[in-house]
């Protein structure tokens, strides 16, 4: 046992090491607006960290009107850097969820559901005072191809 507590952490460092050491990318697809003081999402190795996302269009920056609208704008924004990293909804591995009203928890867990399959991500949801934009959802997700 004790061998084994060496070993790891003689490895750890090293593992440190390599994940600050990983190249880091920085995804701007063409639908998503430049010139915000943050990067959409970030690919470091073989992860990605995608900012926070709203659920406004892209183009317009206006939400939509219905709760359930802007949380599957959202969630199709995330997509959209999913997919410049070559990767899906199935390689999320975190995400986090706020809220500016609990009371569309349910409401939220429905849509979410329809792009999480099972086994779905860890996720933490909060509630919130409020968020960029005048928005009513934000999500944020950690991928791992």
């Amino acid at each position: 046992m004790i061998k084994k507590m060496h070993l790891l952490a003689a490895i750890v460092p090293l593992f440190c090491v390599a994940l600050w050491a990983a190249p880091k990318k920085v995804l701007q697809p063409k639908e998503f607006p430049a010139g915000k003081p943050f990067s959409p999402a970030i690919l470091a190795g073989d992860t990605l960290y995608v900012s926070g996302q709203i659920g406004a269009d892209l183009k317009s920056g206006k939400i939509p009107e219905l709760f359930e609208d802007e949380a599957k704008l959202c969630l199709q924004n995330i997509g959209i850097l999913l997919k410049a990293a070559g990767m899906s909804y199935a390689d999320v591995v975190s995400v986090q969820v706020y809220l500016t009203d609990m009371e569309q928890f349910q409401r939220m867990n429905e849509i979410y559901k329809a792009f999480f399959a099972e086994p779905r991500p860890t996720r933490t949801t909060v509630g919130v005072a409020r968020l960029a934009g005048g928005a009513h959802i934000e999500i944020t997700v950690t991928a791992k191809k």
